[in-house]
């Protein structure tokens, strides 16, 4: 079962690979908000997300045959072009299977990488199904996009870092989808006495019902311009999850575009629904963290300009 070393042995072995993400504060959400909050910068990583840790920790755990082959994978975007750009550090081809409904800025990503794209219906089964005769074709290894040992540990580093840079924190705020980055936090702070909560789309709340009934939601059908958390939550993911979790907050679609709308305009950074979902987490639900010190991860940045959901 993986732990915290797998988490402190991804920190050790994509150091100097990754950038240490700044930590930022808001006055002004902070008194508007009335909590006290600290967000971690993941839209500041290389490709834009904090995916890029888990891909690079994956491709340099592979061995020298599985290198020859190159890696491939399916993505809605944040993954794949994380993949794509983690591959170049060992120099082996990528190829990524994306939905054809992807956001066209996360597609452009993925080809400026130098990957070979490789489009499918918008639907896990199909993505699984393109995904087989790409690694058939091209003996490729497959790297999963969140449920998978190397990449849920690589995604813990963001919450390593977080900790060493804000060693006071009383609790976490992940976006959850496939449940990568919550697992990994999850394992980066077990023994801290640091409570984790995930923030999930009310239209994509499988994890939700995954924790409440203990049974995890195979299938479902998401709905919400989250674009990153529409995904399945893992197996992997679950197991330790399950046990862990404080608290799986759901969040409407309308409360991440006012929490989207404040870190635009009050802490001038770009982030994406995905990421400010947090912040509409604890905007929508203080009661959960009145009087502590809590971090909020931004997940990522890749935000189409042309599809801003607060336009005109």
């Amino acid at each position: 079962m993986i732990g915290t070393e797998q988490v402190l042995q991804a920190a050790a072995r994509i150091k100097g690979h990754v950038r240490q993400t700044p930590v930022l504060s808001s006055r002004e959400i902070n008194i508007r908000s009335g909590l006290d909050l600290t967000f971690k910068c993941e839209n500041f990583q290389t490709t834009g997300a904090f995916k890029y840790r888990g891909a690079v920790n994956a491709v340099l755990s592979l061995d020298e045959a599985a290198v020859r082959t190159g890696v491939a994978t399916h993505s809605s975007g944040n993954h794949g072009a994380a993949l794509a750009r983690a591959a170049m550090i060992r120099n082996i081809p990528a190829h990524i299977v994306v939905p054809a409904n992807a956001r066209a800025v996360k597609k452009a990503a993925i080809a400026g990488y130098g990957a070979d794209i490789i489009e499918c219906a918008p639907t896990l089964p199909a993505r699984e199904q393109v995904l087989d005769q790409v690694v058939a074709q091209s003996g490729a290894s497959f790297v999963p996009p969140y449920d998978d040992d190397r990449i849920i540990a690589g995604q813990g580093t963001a919450a390593l870092e977080f900790l060493r840079q804000v060693p006071d924190l009383d609790a976490l705020v992940v976006p959850v989808g496939g449940g990568g980055l919550l697992a990994g936090t999850i394992l980066a702070t077990l023994g801290e006495g640091i409570r984790v909560y995930g923030a999930e789309p009310t239209g994509a709340d499988d994890a939700w019902r995954s924790v409440r009934s203990g049974i995890r939601v195979a299938k479902h059908q998401p709905d919400s311009l989250c674009d990153g958390l529409l995904t399945t939550l893992g197996a992997r993911n679950f197991d330790i999850i399950g046990p862990h979790v404080a608290a799986i907050i759901r969040v409407s679609d309308a409360a991440v575009v006012d929490a989207m709308s404040w870190i635009w305009s009050r802490m001038k950074i770009v982030v994406e629904p995905s990421a400010a979902i947090t912040l509409a987490a604890v905007l929508s639900h203080p009661e959960l963290i009145e009087g502590q010190r809590i971090g909020l991860i931004l997940s990522g940045g890749n935000v189409d300009l042309s599809d801003l959901p607060f336009q005109g």
